[in-house]
């Protein structure tokens, strides 16, 4: 039977007060056997919680007392305690086959996991979908979930997928909808194959099947330099500006219809097209900001509204990519990926009195994003605020977004740089204080600081201490 491990239990928690010690294993909650984080929260939400435990191979009961929807105080191993639900899809754009080798083992799983959707936003394609999991999300209102859509003609998506089911799992979606669960949808764009008509086609589809749908994200493809299909590559400028005219004309048909503009174009389409990114309130809300949509906007008001010493709730994303598979929230769902077991410690958020040149470490994308903001950045620190562009030889081919930036990327482009800096590092490079590589910020050839992946952070961090 499946079974969670802790790897941390908060001192003075109801918990530890109970027993609990890191390195048991939760058997079950209440007398029911758990099959992930989801079950096990509703379980340890009662006042009263019966833990059965197994240690050193022998089962034992502890009874926690805590006030009803405290933290019960525990870190588990895992998100899921039984095994992670597999895609069976064979997407030439998918980014898992684009992995190098020698990476950790957990990036190369491939999961179709509507849990993992629940809790950490993945998106999920319903190939795998059954009845008994529909019903599950209905009694207990698991939402907002995240579906991959990419085209609604049956042929043209079960060819994307390379999978016949994919013609028919979107039944599930509109089962989803129906039954009033919020669901966010997802079209990644591939140049020549769901572009141009295809698109025009599917946000049809879309506003014809699917209108309930919270928001819609259009994306480009990324292709790294380990991708094996050759009919893959990048948008040219003409492709992302003609995205952005048919994403821009079917958001007026929603508004019209469905009074929101319901889809969303991502930020790489306006910086490779090179069009000013829309109005903040042209962004809805900004619905699918951990989908690249929409960060720069959220980013550059953050750091205006800290400049101007106005308090904004952070929407940066949870850190690190890939991170699913490697730890669980600590309590709740959606809880910060970076703040449990291993997490590395931020740089502190008080002002400094370092004057020393600040250099901001990006990818390529990141760096357009970020300078036109540094001069008011500057005017702030009282010292030289610079972007560090470090190029992804790791991945190479199109992409440049900061978070799948690497420890021997970093390594390489940190070498060359004079000691006398302070070098921002943005925490969303990080999972569980680790490089997709497996490094950690200790083995960079210059001290880094960890700050958050936002403008209020940015703007704290390079704010010299004032006198009092």
């Amino acid at each position: 039977m499946p079974s969670a491990r802790v790897v941390a239990v908060a001192p003075g928690s109801p918990a530890a007060l109970a027993g609990v010690r890191a390195g048991d294993e939760v058997v079950a909650v209440n007398g029911e056997k758990l099959r992930d984080v989801i079950a096990y929260q509703i379980q340890v939400d009662e006042p009263t919680v019966e833990m059965a435990l197994r240690r050193c191979g022998i089962e034992r009961s502890v009874m926690v007392q805590k006030a009803a929807g405290a933290p019960i105080g525990l870190e588990l191993s895992g998100a899921l305690f039984d095994r992670v639900r597999t895609c069976d899809n064979h997407c030439a754009f998918c980014f898992v086959h684009q992995l190098p080798k020698g990476m950790r083992r957990s990036l190369y799983v491939k999961d179709d996991d509507y849990r993992l959707s629940f809790l950490y936003g993945n998106f999920t394609t319903l190939t795998r979908f059954t009845e008994a999991d529909l019903e599950r999300i209905m009694t207990e209102s698991l939402g907002p979930l995240y579906v991959s859509i990419h085209a609604t003609e049956p042929e043209v998506r079960s060819a994307l997928l390379r999978n016949r089911r994919g013609a028919t799992s979107l039944r599930w979606l509109a089962l989803l909808l129906d039954a009033g669960i919020e669901v966010h949808g997802q079209i990644v764009v591939c140049p020549g194959i769901n572009d141009g008509p295809v698109l025009d086609d599917t946000l049809l589809g879309v506003l014809d099947r699917f209108p309930r749908l919270a928001s819609l994200g259009v994306v480009p493809l990324g292709v790294s330099r380990h991708s094996n299909e050759p009919s893959l590559r990048a948008h040219t400028r003409a492709e992302a500006l003609a995205v952005l005219d048919t994403v821009g004309a079917w958001q007026q048909r929603y508004l019209a219809a469905l009074g929101r503009r319901l889809a969303f174009a991502a930020d790489e389409y306006y910086l490779l097209a090179d069009r000013p990114f829309p109005a903040t309130a042209e962004y809805e809300g900004f619905p699918q900001h951990e989908n690249g949509i929409g960060m720069a906007r959220t980013f550059e008001a953050e750091v205006h509204a800290a400049l101007a010493g106005e308090h904004t709730a952070s929407t940066a994303p949870l850190s690190g990519h890939f991170a699913e598979v490697d730890g669980a929230p600590a309590d709740g769902y959606r809880a910060a990926r970076g703040t449990g077991v291993g997490a590395l410690p931020r740089a502190s958020t008080g002002a400094r009195s370092d004057r020393r040149p600040v250099r901001l470490i990006t990818g390529a994308l990141g760096a357009r994003v970020l300078d036109p903001i540094l001069p008011a950045v500057m005017d702030r620190a009282g010292s030289t605020v610079r972007t560090l562009v470090v190029p992804n030889g790791f991945f190479g081919g199109n992409i440049g977004v900061t978070g799948l930036l690497t420890g021997a990327d970093l390594t390489a482009t940190l070498a060359g740089e004079p000691a006398g800096q302070r070098f921002l590092l943005p925490d969303a490079v990080l999972s569980r204080g680790r490089f997709l590589d497996g490094l950690t910020p200790g083995d960079l050839p210059r001290a880094v600081e960890v700050i958050g992946t936002d403008g209020a952070s940015l703007v704290s961090a390079v704010t010299p201490l004032r006198a009092a």
